[in-house]
């Protein structure tokens, strides 16, 4: 993780899978969805979502839906 102070966070191979898998989708999915299409177990799915939504690279513009925002689309690139 990089520091806080200067913004430099990496991204683990999970969250960018997983901001991958986003950037793929027309439409804001769930976490069941998002981990079955990254191949990922849906708890650290789950909770690496709630890490990517803090950190801004995920938006949920609906209870339990996700999308990839610029940051996210940016962050992969």
């Amino acid at each position: 993780m990089g520091c806080k102070k200067c913004g430099n966070e990496t991204l683990n191979d999970q969250q960018q899978q997983i901001l991958k898998t986003l950037a793929q989708s027309a439409t804001a999915c769930g976490s069941k969805d998002i981990a079955a299409a990254a191949k990922l177990e849906p708890k650290q799915t789950s909770s690496q979502l709630t890490t990517l939504k803090k950190k801004g690279y995920v938006a949920s513009p609906v209870r339990c839906k996700y999308e990839i925002t610029e940051a996210g689309k940016s962050a992969i690139a």
